[in-house]
């Protein structure tokens, strides 16, 4: 257990985490930036977390969802109030629907982490600033001190874990629910690169090709919310051609993106594209959440090789995109 002490401050409506950790700070840092990491120790053993948002900017959002052990959801966000890469970063935490909206019912607080190196590896000191004394009241009843003893004690083996989040690792896809997807992948470059090359038409050209044997003929991106975006590829003999059109519905340059998106040609409802990207140990966190309309379109998706064909675009962005930029 990393825990070394804990104070729960009646008077000045504060409760005190202290933590230290075997590891330096970028590592404990990555834990928390990382949402693949984080949701392996957020929350109690026996309620597992899936972050489907987690934006580690200031004046960005996280939204996370435990499942229970009588099988019910409890959701949950963040609202990043300050971020000090390495440092610190302060959050407003609370309860939320299933779209994310904060609870009026429920309390929200103010929670600070903040990061520091020591002889032996890093301490990580996590304040929470209650609004009220029964707020802190209620929240002990739920069980938040035991819940948070119980979500720490697994972050040794987490942090112990480098081979599953190495920045030498190909794209990974991870099923979050029935409809949607999480494809993540460390790409070697900084934050304001990998959002230029999603960005300029002449870099997008360059990488977002995915297997060999293709051209992109039409490059369209869009810049801001409200924008279109149409892309089209063709085999190099000419016999097959496809694309996809889109709307972007929410930007935040250079840490998030989300989009609509659609197969030119096709009917029906196409995805939601959420993209965050996180400056991490080696390089950019780029993680994609991609909702689907049905599991059956979720899977059929997956089943065309779409992972293996945008490990191929992200090794050409890394070769010939950000190698000189």
């Amino acid at each position: 257990m990393p825990i070394t002490s804990i104070d729960q401050n009646a008077e000045d409506l504060t409760l005190t985490i202290i933590a230290d950790f075997p590891v330096p700070v970028r590592r404990l840092w990555d834990a928390y930036a990382d949402p693949r990491q984080l949701e392996k120790f957020w929350g109690p053993v026996e309620c597992p977390a899936v972050f489907t948002r987690h934006d580690l900017t200031t004046g960005g959002r996280s939204h996370y969802s435990m499942t229970l052990p009588d099988g019910s959801v409890s959701r949950g966000y963040w609202e990043f109030v300050a971020v000090d890469p390495l440092r610190s970063f302060e959050v407003r935490d609370g309860f939320a629907d299933e779209d994310g909206v904060p609870s009026a019912e429920m309390p929200s607080m103010r929670m600070v982490f903040a990061f520091t190196e020591t002889e032996s590896g890093s301490r990580l000191t996590t304040t929470t600033f209650f609004h009220a004394a029964d707020e802190l009241e209620q929240l002990l009843e739920m069980g938040m001190l035991e819940g948070t003893k119980s979500a720490m004690g697994q972050i040794d083996d987490v942090l112990a874990d480098l081979a599953s989040f190495a920045a030498d690792r190909g794209t990974d896809a991870q099923l979050l629910d029935d409809t949607t997807v999480r494809v993540s992948r460390v790409i070697r470059g900084s934050v304001d690169h990998v959002w230029r090359a999603h960005h300029d038409p002449a870099l997008l050209r360059r990488w977002m090709l995915g297997p060999d044997g293709w051209t992109m003929p039409v490059c369209e991106p869009a810049q801001k919310v409200g924008d279109t975006f149409r892309y089209e590829w063709e085999s190099d003999d000419g016999t097959e051609r496809f694309g996809f059109t889109g709307e972007v519905l929410e930007s935040v340059p250079p840490a998030h993106e989300a989009a609509t998106e659609a197969m030119i040609g096709m009917d029906g409802p196409g995805t939601t594209n959420e993209m965050t990207l996180t400056a991490v140990d080696g390089g950019t966190l780029l993680a994609t959440v991609i909702t689907y309309p049905s599991r059956e379109m979720r899977d059929r998706v997956l089943g065309t090789g779409m992972v293996d064909g945008m490990e191929s675009s992200y090794a050409r962005m890394e070769s010939e995109v950000l190698s000189v930029a």
